[in-house]
This record gives C-alpha cells, structure tokens and sequence, in this order.
C-alpha cells in the first residue's frame, strides 16, 4: 500500500567537497567480530524447510476455498452475504478449534486498534460484522458453532477435533456490516457526480493462517499491518442495483447477463488489442441502454483460482476500459480500469490501462509470469491499496503519480499476493521488495518516462537515496527493518517499510553481488515460495545459495540493526625506487557495517586507476593498506566516487593533494 502525506525524507547535508586537505579521523568504533561472527541462522534447515532457503520434502500448507452470495444496499449502505467456507487441514497435526480474521471489528468504538497508540484510528465508526448465524460442517454433520469473538478474530471451538493430513470441514455463516464511509481507508464508498462508489475489501470472514512456523497465527488487525492468508479458489456473486457496474478479483463468468451485446463485443475486441478499448465511455454514463436491463438487480459471478483474497469495486459512475497483457510464453490477461468522469482525461485516468498493463508486462518477464487472467484498477479514495487483480487507487492521480502508484500496488501482487508472506510480521517483505521492483518498471516504461523512480512514495524527492536514507540510520530511535508493522511509529513507516528495505535491496542487487548473480537467485526464491508462506530466514538462505554468497554480514546489519557506515582514504603514501614504485593509499572502515566500495585514483597527469574492494577487505583489518604499482603522483583517492553507498560522513571518503 503506499501511504502519502507521511513525513518528507530529508536530504543529507554531509556532501562531498569539490577541493579539501584532508584530516586524520578519529578512531572508529568498527571491530571486525561484530559483523563477521558466525552462527547467524539459529534453526538448521529440515524436510519443512530446507537450508536452501526453499519449501522441503514435507512442506505443507493448508487451504480455505470460498463461496459467497453478497449484495450492497445502496441506500442504507449495507452489505449482506452468506458464506461457505471449505477448510482443509493438510498440516500433521489434529485441530481442536479454527480461528478467523473478521476486519470489520477494526471500525467498531470500542476497537482494539484506537488503543495502541499507534495513530491509526478512524474519523467515525460502523457496529462491525452482525453474526445472523455461524454453523459448522463436520463429518457430514451439520450444526451451529460455539464460537467466541476477540477484536477482530473469531474462534470457532470445535465439539471434535478437526483431522490431520487433509481433513476437511465447512464453515457457514450469514452475516451483515455497514460500509464504512470515506473514513474507511481500505474499504469505503464515497459520493460523485454520478453516483457512489463502493470500495469493498476485507469483506467477508477469512480463515487465519495455520503453519508449521508458530501454529495458528492470530495477531489482531490494529491498521498498519496488512494480512497474512491461506490460498484457495473463490467463486463469489454480487448483486447490486441494475445501473451498476461491478469491477472484481477475478474473471466475471456472466458477461451475457451483465453487459450489453455491444459492451461484450467490445471487451471481445480488447481481449485482442495492445491500444486501450472503451467498454463503457463517459457518453454513456446517463445513458440507460448502456444497461442490459432497466430495473431491478443484477448479478455479477466472479471466479478466482489459487488465490488468498479477493476484493471489488462497484457504481453506476464507471467509465470502463480496457486492453490485452502480454505474457511469457504467448499468454494473455486483461489490463482494466473503471473510473468515474471527475477523473477522465489523457493526462489522467485515460492511460490507468496502459499504465497497468505496461506494469504487468515488465514485472512478468523480469520476475514471474502475472497469473491471474484480468487485473483491475479501479478509481476511488482508498487511494492507493492492492488486493489480487484489482488495485484500489486515488480518484485524483494523474501523470507520473498515476503510473507509480499504479505499478506500486500491481507489484503488490508478486508480494504479498503471488509470493504470500506475512506482511503483518514482515511489512519489508511486502512494501520493501514491491518498491524494489518498481524502480525497474519506472525505468522500463515508455522509455523512461516517467524514470528515475529512486523512492516509491514521493513524486517531489527523487533525489540519492544513499544520502536520503543516512538520516534514518544515524537516527538512534529508529526502528530497524526487522519490526512488526503495528510496532513502527508512523514517522519511520515508510522509511523502514518501503525505503531502508527497497534501497537495500538495490545495494545487494548493484553493489554486492551484481545483476546476473541476484536476479538468479530472487527469481528462484519467487519460484519456489509462490503461493506459499515463506519467512525471512526462507528468503535469506534462497539468496546465499543462488547466489553462492556467505550474506549474513548484511543480513545482521542493514536488516537486523541500523549500523552505520563510514569509509575513509586516511593517506597516500610511495614507496619503492628504479622500476619496483609502489603508491600505498590506506583505507579505514570506522563504523559497525561494512560494504565492498569502490576506490577512484586519479593521477596528476589525468590518468585513472580503479580498483573494487570486496567485503572481505575488512574481514580482519580495520586499516588496509592497497598498494597499485605506479610510481605516478596521485591527485586525489576517492571511495565510492559515484555515491552509491549509504556512508554517513563523505568528508572523509577523499583524500586531495594539498
């Protein structure tokens, strides 16, 4: 999700000099044990879970498919559904009770969330989820559930145990809640020239996650954590009044029904077509015949395999188009968006679809085939949050804000959607890697058109981020990358849930261990733990073994810790006589972290020597002494001369020739 109006990253002041002398530094407070100690990985790999960083032998998994029945009063502002739940239980253990997320408990008076301090609240409030009944299946025998309500999860408490190794059990339940207003910030439904629109998310009950790293996982929705779902199948129906437009997960099964011949002939010709197709255009709006019926409701069916949500958007304000996504291997998808007027135009909303599918292509054939047939961008004021094809974005995006935000939350469907981690744990292996992906689409689309894209969240500070991020990491109360999202005060959020991990990520890539070696390895790692559950530890050990790189250095201080860095040229000095000169240009690491740099001589005659210090450089020596045969006057010594690294003091980065 990206969140706007947060705290503006501030540019770092301690910028290179063009011309200085240069001054001995203090002693540092780097001790080489520290970052280079062994034994990082505390559990050893095993049949779940191998060292390799990839699901083992007897990796399993559970499974929850859905079926639902909704409609959307749209006058009192209701939604109303049944829902049939199958759970299968593929673990090896028996279950004794079931739990279950219920989001709509978060917008109640009384939530948990508006105690923790953590600023996220709400302007109003809904009576969350109303239970008309909640019945179980088990073993062919049908009858209510003993269940008990905790925030926003409930428990069901099963009269016997639930089986192991693919037992199954189904869950019915009929329930009630009031969409929340504009206040909802995920789910919402706000007025327009033409009518409503309903942004629906976090809709329905939803099984909790079971795994084999802590059981079952219950932490409470308290707002900034996102979600942490089981895989399955949905085959949902939505009924709303017959001048609606619904926009969802999925593929819409009954296009006969709800869409005029002429809109199915024209949906046929974008199925076809790379330039943007108007299924419904802004002419129509007004126009009743743009409606297959003029009365009563419709119903919209959607099916969407292998998936762990589904969410949807609906009003009778959307203008609607749509193109063809071109895959690996001669797939296709369909790129859509629906958008009311106030948000037409060419230089707004006009190319949503374009955007959309552009991003789409690019992320397909860097990392991972987009598996879903359609994917939706749908105009509302959630304002930029994604779910499994369809993203909600801002009604008044456009231009350069419009693309990044559009590929920011497509992207989100490689993490968390493709590749399911647990964002409400890990927000990093969400938010950080989904903004380490868009820097590459940003500079792939159109030709760099809207490129460079250094920091997803703000169109106004494209600066350095090796200079933006030194703010944060000198900041002593800074979380680190490795927090909880709940536990990340506001001000840090995107700096360690977007930035910190993004920007790490385009060190390992650039700087550690270049593009072939990484993009080998991450493209494993996606392979492996698509539509699965994978953990930090999962992802740190599938890097080191695809890219051959003993990495837990960098792991324990870019992820674990905020340690600083801080590289110096401390002095040039020759030595030697007759043909064996030798230049000796001595080198200091002074901080905790340590990264491979690059080190620049140039000559006084305006030659150049290069020279890429490894990590190991410093695996015992807080001093190095790099001697180039030459016997040349050296004008100036520079590390990191293109400021690629995150080093908090480049004073000291460059030795001159007084």
């Amino acid at each position: 999700m990206m969140k706007k109006n947060l705290l503006l990253i501030t540019l770092c002041t301690a910028l290179v000099s063009s011309a200085y002398a240069q001054t001995k530094p203090a002693a540092g407070s780097y001790q080489p044990s520290g970052i280079f100690s062994p034994n990082f990985y505390t559990q050893r790999g095993d049949e779940y879970r191998t060292a390799e960083g990839r699901p083992g032998p007897k990796y399993w998994q559970n499974h929850a498919d859905y079926q639902i029945n909704a409609a959307i009063d749209t006058v009192e502002n209701t939604l109303t559904a049944t829902e049939n739940i199958t759970y299968t239980n593929n673990s090896p253990n028996v279950l004794s009770s079931l739990w279950l997320q219920i989001d709509q408990q978060i917008y109640k008076k009384d939530a948990r969330s508006k105690f923790t301090g953590a600023g996220y609240s709400f302007d109003d409030s809904t009576e969350g989820n109303q239970f008309k009944s909640v019945q179980i299946v088990l073993n062919g025998k049908k009858q209510p559930a003993s269940y008990v309500i905790t925030d926003t999860r409930m428990q069901i408490r099963l009269p016997e145990a639930l089986g192991a190794g693919g037992a199954k059990i189904n869950i019915l339940i009929e329930y009630t809640y009031t969409v929340p207003g504009a206040f909802g910030n995920r789910t919402d439904f706000t007025a327009t020239k033409n009518g409503k629109i309903f942004e629906i998310a976090q809709w329905y009950p939803r099984m909790c996650v079971y795994d084999d790293s802590r059981g079952w996982d219950t932490l409470p929705f308290l707002g900034s954590g996102e979600f942490y779902l089981e895989y399955g199948d949905f085959d949902y129906k939505i009924t709303v009044p017959w001048d609606m437009i619904v926009a969802g997960s999925g593929e819409l099964q009954n296009p006969k029904e709800v869409l005029t011949a002429l809109q199915n002939k024209r949906m046929d010709a974008a199925k076809n077509s790379d330039k943007t197709v108007m299924i419904r255009t802004a002419a129509e709006l007004k126009d009743p015949a743009s409606r297959p019926v003029q009365k009563g409701n419709l119903t919209w069916h959607f099916i969407m395999k292998n998936t762990r949500d589904v969410a949807f958007g609906a009003s009778k304000a959307y203008i609607w188009d749509a193109a063809r996504i071109n895959l690996p291997e001669g797939k296709k998808s369909l790129s859509m968006s629906v958008y009311p007027i106030e948000s037409a135009g060419n230089d707004r909303w006009g190319r949503s679809t374009e955007y959309l599918k552009a991003s789409i292509e690019h992320f397909s054939s860097k990392w991972y085939p987009y598996p879903y047939p359609v994917a939706v961008n749908e105009a509302g004021v959630a304002g930029g949050m994604e779910y499994p094809g369809i993203l909600f974005d801002g009604i008044n995006d456009k231009g350069k804000e419009l693309f990044w935000v559009t590929a920011h939350e497509i992207g989100h469907n490689w993490f968390p959607m493709i590749v399911g981690s647990d964002e409400r744990r890990y927000p990093w292996m969400d938010e950080g890697f989904n903004t380490f992906i868009d820097v590459y689409a940003s500079d792939a689309f159109n030709k760099g058109e809207y490129a460079p894209k250094r920091d997803s969240e703000y169109a106004e500070n494209q600066g350095n981020p090796a200079d933006e991020i030194i703010p944060f990491i000198t900041d002593p109360d800074a979380p680190v990358i490795m927090t909880a999202a709940d536990a990340i005060a506001e001000k840090y959020r995107h700096a360690f849930a977007y930035f910190k991990p993004a920007f790490g990520m385009i060190l390992l890539r650039e700087q550690i261990l270049g593009p072939e070696r990484f993009d080998y390895a991450f493209k494993q790692y996606i392979a492996d733990w698509a539509y699965k559950h994978p953990t930090p530890s999962d992802f740190f050990h599938a890097m080191e073994n695809g890219a051959g790189e003993d990495l837990s250095w960098y792991w324990k201080g870019w992820f674990y810790n905020n340690w600083k860095l801080d590289q110096s040229v401390l002095d040039v000095t020759y030595s030697g006589t007759g043909d064996k000169k030798f230049v000796q240009v001595k080198l200091a690491n002074l901080e905790k972290m340590v990264m491979p740099v690059k080190l620049l001589v140039t000559f006084t005659d305006g030659t150049v020597y290069n020279q890429v210090l490894p990590v190991e450089t410093w695996l015992i020596n807080k001093t190095y002494v790099l001697k180039i045969a030459s016997g040349k006057k050296v004008k100036t010594a520079e590390l990191d001369p293109e400021h690629k690294l995150p080093d908090v003091n480049r004073k000291n980065n460059v030795w001159q020739l007084n």
